[in-house]
């Protein structure tokens, strides 16, 4: 007997095959694709007591320092924010590349306008490409002084380390602690024309520790085995320092540095700045030793102004075997740890040459080795007139500012990417930001008679895919110093540093294109330059400010515009319906 397939069983077959391929195709990319993460934020106030006094502070879920996101690379993560205290909020991802998802950047008035009092916005991203420790935090106003936490970003499954797999992972996350509210201490100085107060301690963990008064019981204590490997995933999520970290008498291996693997090296001191992440591994010692040490961190400041010269202790523990802890009771002496001066240029010009990419076929430094355009950026202090209604205490009325080529940012109140994307730039921002500063002069030398910036809201215009070379030089107007830059939406390649001015005709001979660092944020060096390249291959608008959190509120920021490419995966969605509204 013959069966006769009518058209509908024919349809009904082929639609079975096809999705029989699509789910086969669907799993094969779901081995290799990542899962969708979901976090809550609750932004609330929550009373804090460090150094004896207890205040209100903002948080996240009432945690301080805020909880740790863990994700692997290919994840999607879509955390809610909803914000439940006075002041406007953002949320900034800091490191993670936001490919096509510039929505997602967080910092205020550039890529999104604030969340409101009883407001609420979903983060929606996916990590692409990376693994290792990055962080969030606030980027608006001072906020990220108590608003920040680690991110942990695991490799792929059955993805190994490049290094050997450490017994444990430990996050060490550093910060800086007021006792006065933070808001009151900027809104202040922006109001006189004066520096702001200095912070009155760091933390390490959101703990001060023994160093300070009033603090031994709030000490971060790191318990370790005697001959085991422990991952030491390092934040510097301090406002305005750049620090000094060290165990005593304990080496660390430095093996990542802004969550791309380097080629390890051995150090007793590791230096790192506002906006950096640093992975080390700290082997302990075979034996177990009769004594604790001290896990110290303090400032490597170079500028005029004056910082907060103190040091915070973390205590590193060994465990005792059952039969000892019995035997000796006694206690142990605490081990201090030497750390360099903190103003030792040198030791962190050292440090910072000494990160290199892995540059391997498996994890690759994929510099650009020709370059479409060409930027030189002076980045430093000068001066700007206060209002005939202030009365500030620079001469002649005027108070300390920041700038980037002479250009002091001026926050728009509209976000720039909305601006961008909807074709309404006018009145909101130009595409005139100088390539070259306005006018020549011995920018590490004697200051020229006129110090007095510019001011505007000026970003500069890229085509999708431009391979850009960026020199950033320090300036010594009103003292040179070392100025931590961060670019949202890229990692570059750090291709040189050195000492005075930034030499075109000889400097380029000594570029590393080979197997340069790959980071988000770097220090220019005081009184010195950094060059660095990157591929602006990711459609939106992308901050790159100072990441020393006085120099930003004064101005050191900048934006750069990158286009639509041609292709569809070339091209920035529109904004997500929740976005919200300034």
């Amino acid at each position: 007997m013959k069966s006769h397939l009518t058209s509908s069983d024919i349809f009904r077959v082929l639609v079975l095959a096809l999705s029989a391929v699509w789910l086969l195709s669907d799993l094969a990319l779901a081995k290799h694709a990542g899962i969708t993460r979901h976090y809550k934020f609750d932004i609330k106030m929550q009373s804090v007591t460090r150094l004896c006094q207890t205040k209100s502070i903002v948080t996240v879920n009432g945690q301080f320092p805020g909880p740790r996101i863990i994700a692997r690379e290919g994840d999607r993560l879509l955390i809610k924010v909803v914000n439940h205290v006075q002041y406007n909020v953002t949320l900034h991802w800091h490191g993670i590349r936001q490919i096509r998802s510039g929505w997602a950047d967080g910092p205020a008035y550039v890529t999104q306008c604030p969340i409101q009092t009883g407001q609420s916005y979903v983060y929606n991203f996916t990590i692409t490409g990376q693994r290792g420790t990055l962080f969030w935090h606030a980027h608006i106003s001072w906020l990220r002084a108590t608003l920040y936490g680690p991110i942990v970003i695991l490799p792929k499954r059955h993805a190994s380390y490049p290094f050997p797999q450490p017994y444990k992972e430990v996050p060490i996350v550093f910060g800086e602690w007021w006792k006065a509210d933070t808001e009151t201490i900027i809104n202040q100085a922006m109001a006189t024309g004066g520096a702001p107060n200095i912070s009155d301690a760091f933390t390490l963990n959101g703990l001060p520790g023994p160093s300070y008064n009033c603090s031994a019981k709030e000490t971060f204590k790191l318990k370790v085995k005697a001959g085991k490997t422990y991952l030491l995933r390092l934040v510097n999520a301090a406002l305005n320092d750049e620090l000094f970290f060290r165990i005593a008498n304990h080496t660390l291996t430095v093996v990542e540095a802004d969550a791309v693997y380097v080629k390890p090296f051995k150090t007793n001191t590791v230096l790192i700045t506002p906006g950096q992440t640093t992975n080390v591994l700290l082997r302990a010692k075979s034996k177990t030793p009769s004594a604790k040490f001290a896990m110290s961190a303090r400032p490597y400041a170079t500028g005029p102004a004056t910082f907060d010269n103190t040091t915070t202790i973390g205590i590193l523990e060994y465990e005792k075997s059952v039969l000892a802890s019995k035997v000796n009771n006694k206690k142990l002496p605490l081990l201090k740890a030497k750390l360099p001066q903190y103003n030792d240029s040198t030791y962190a010009m050292k440090f910072n040459r000494k990160i290199r990419s892995l540059a391997t076929a498996k994890f690759p430094a994929k510099v650009p080795k020709v370059v479409d355009r060409r930027f030189f950026f002076t980045v430093g202090l000068g001066i700007l007139p206060c209002a005939k209604t202030q009365t500030c205490q620079g001469p002649n009325n005027t108070r300390p500012a920041a700038a980037v080529n002479n250009v002091s940012f001026v926050q728009p109140n509209i976000a720039l990417l909305q601006a961008h994307f909807f074709n309404k730039s006018k009145g909101v921002y130009t595409t005139n930001f100088p390539t070259n500063p306005p006018f020549k002069f011995n920018y590490t030398g004697t200051p020229p008679k006129n110090i007095a910036l510019s001011t505007g809201t000026k970003v500069v215009a890229l085509p999708f895919n431009t391979r850009v070379e960026l020199v950033l030089q320090d300036t010594s107007i009103l003292g040179a110093e070392s100025h931590p830059l961060h670019l949202h939406g890229f990692n570059f390649f750090v291709l040189a540093q050195g000492v005075g001015n930034f030499d075109p005709k000889n400097d380029p001979a000594k570029f590393n294109l080979i197997d340069p660092a790959e980071r988000n944020t770097v220090g220019v060096p005081s009184g010195g330059w950094v060059a660095i390249r990157f591929l602006a291959d990711n459609p939106g608008v992308w901050f790159m400010h100072c990441h020393l959190e006085v120099h930003t509120s004064w101005g050191l920021k900048m934006a750069w515009v990158v286009n639509d490419g041609k292709g569809r995966k070339q091209k920035l969605p529109p904004p997500p319906a929740d976005l919200p509204k300034c």
